[in-house]
């Protein structure tokens, strides 16, 4: 499921296509997703302009002139392709502008979802209301990781996967941040120690930025809008490296289960 990189990636290759243009035209070849989609949504967007593209820990925001915000939540194998050179079956929505540029929303899976609420209210929406700090906003870093780490018998992994504690981290970028800061991921929360803490708090923007840089990772279905891949998988430490060298200590990566997901370390760097 593409993580806050990927969407990050996604919503950036949407503004120059869709900032200050409105939309002449909606095209849904579905009636819904993952969830039905929104009563009146065609209607509601045409001829909408649009103001903003946004995201908030791994949806996808685009605000319009009239007061409303589309959320998007791309699923398993949402893309948004722009100015396709032809619609497929699984291109469910097609975005058309005023300027004459194409957007479709492609989710071969089906679990994506689009929602249409009011800008004022977004922030309240069942899928946003409980969400946490962004990781690359200013409430994020060791205070906030010592207030939800503390006495806790959760494991690390499981703590910083909790969108409540912060938005938008994924399986993928809390294994390579809990490699850099060289906490294991089943270690209790509670008895990390500070200084590790930090390293934490330092780490996880860090390979944040790395992945947006790299266009995220493109592992299976996630392409950013112009349909460029993502590389940061290139440059994974220890996601998906079972079996290889550590970068750091040249011991083997192993993987674990922790609630029926996948974590990758290196048991000499991070305890």
């Amino acid at each position: 499921m593409p993580e806050l990189p990927e969407v990050e990636t996604v919503m950036r290759g949407l503004a120059p296509v869709w900032l200050g243009q409105a939309f002449s035209r909606i095209t849904l070849n579905r009636a819904d997703l993952r969830r039905p989609f929104p009563d009146g949504l065609g209607q509601r967007l045409t001829g909408a302009t649009v103001i903003g593209c946004r995201r908030r820990a791994k949806y996808g925001l685009v605000d319009t002139d009239r007061g409303d915000t589309l959320i998007i939540h791309l699923g398993m194998s949402g893309r948004m392709r722009v100015d396709p050179e032809a619609i497929g079956k699984h291109d469910h929505v097609v975005f058309e502008t005023g300027n004459g540029r194409t957007v479709a929303f492609n989710d071969a899976r089906r679990f994506g979802s689009l929602d249409l609420v009011e800008t004022a209210h977004a922030d309240a929406h069942p899928l946003l209301a409980s969400i946490g700090p962004e990781p690359l906003g200013p409430e994020f870093g060791v205070a906030l990781l010592q207030r939800a780490f503390a006495d806790r018998l959760a494991p690390a992994k499981a703590l910083l996967l909790d969108q409540r504690v912060v938005a938008g981290l994924g399986n993928i970028y809390v294994c390579e941040a809990l490699f850099r800061a060289g906490i294991h991921p089943a270690r209790a929360g509670g008895t990390v120690a500070t200084a590790r803490l930090k390293a934490l708090a330092e780490a996880v923007p860090v390979v944040l930025e790395e992945a947006i840089a790299a266009g995220g990772s493109s592992l299976r279905d996630h392409a950013a809008p112009d349909g460029t891949l993502g590389y940061f998988q290139k440059t994974f430490s220890v996601y998906g490296q079972e079996g290889e060298a550590c970068p750091v200590c040249g011991t083997t990566v192993e993987r674990i289960v922790q609630s029926g997901r996948s974590s990758f370390l290196c048991r000499k760097c991070q305890r």
